[in-house]
């Protein structure tokens, strides 16, 4: 193992894993919105919309991200729309994790008993009240485990985005092996910047799957 590699380019790594801890940040948050307003049209089945967002998640839940990142980087500029690879892969992973958060969302709504509903009204709340204070809280609690791992996954396809020419944590391992042949070294340090990022998040998914247990939810 050449230390003397990995001390003068380690610095490369922190700087790629910045860029790419922001993109698979910002991608996330999006991601949770854009399930959250899917599982609701999909649960309420809005007409319409309702068919629209079961094409849309079957689309993005059946295609590679990496095909997707193509079509928006090699494909779109054929059609006058251009690009740059840090929207490219901000909206890659939004199209990819929205879809995968609108299933784990609309399985917790799902896991909620009609009754609930039913018992909330009679009691004078109202439909909204219902939902924001009773359905809404459960169903989350139930979804937290889907969604940790649709989150460790969405971090972990952030991988892909060398392919279209972003300076990610894969583009920068990738260029040093091509530049310097130091493959070990090289891969070395992408493995321990990938669990730097990822066990954190594990690791805090787990304590709160934890407490909501031992608070009663999601049983």
């Amino acid at each position: 193992m050449n230390y003397e590699f990995i001390k003068e380019y380690y610095p490369l790594y922190i700087e790629a894993a910045k860029l790419t801890v922001r993109i698979a940040l910002i991608g996330i948050i999006l991601s949770i919105i854009t399930g959250f307003l899917c599982s609701l049209i999909r649960y309420y089945k809005i007409p319409v919309l309702h068919r629209i967002i079961g094409i849309y998640i079957e689309l993005s839940r059946n295609t590679p991200l990496l095909i997707q990142l193509f079509f928006l980087y090699f494909g779109l500029p054929r059609a006058g729309i251009i690009l740059s690879s840090e929207t490219c892969a901000i909206v890659g992973l939004v199209f990819l994790g929205g879809s995968y958060m609108a299933e784990a969302f609309r399985s917790g709504l799902e896991s909620i008993s009609e009754s609930q509903l039913e018992s909330g009204l009679s009691l004078g709340l109202t439909k909204l009240q219902v939902i924001r204070y009773i359905i809404m809280p459960q169903a989350v609690s139930v979804s937290v485990p889907a969604f940790a791992a649709n989150t460790i996954f969405l971090i972990k396809e952030t991988s892909v985005f060398s392919a279209v020419a972003l300076a990610d944590l894969m583009y920068t391992a990738k260029d040093l092996i091509g530049l310097y042949y130091e493959t070990n070294e090289t891969l070395f340090m992408l493995v321990i910047a990938y669990l730097i990022i990822l066990l954190p998040v594990s690791i805090v998914f787990s304590l709160i799957e934890r407490k909501l247990r031992y608070a009663g939810f999601g049983n």
